[in-house]
């Protein structure tokens, strides 16, 4: 169980890194996220 947990945990902060990496840098202003700081949104996202 808890290597499944960790393996969707690892897709869900790729898939978000992945997403906002795509975004122009005005869209990521617009949602209050720096792309320096897309990492740390994404490992955020996780402990949801």
């Amino acid at each position: 169980m808890n290597v499944a947990r960790s393996f969707n945990n690892w897709r869900k902060f790729r898939q978000t890194v992945n997403e906002l990496g795509r975004m122009s840098t005005r869209e990521l202003q617009d949602l209050g996220i720096d792309r320096a700081d897309i990492r740390s949104v994404a490992r955020a996202s996780i402990a949801r």
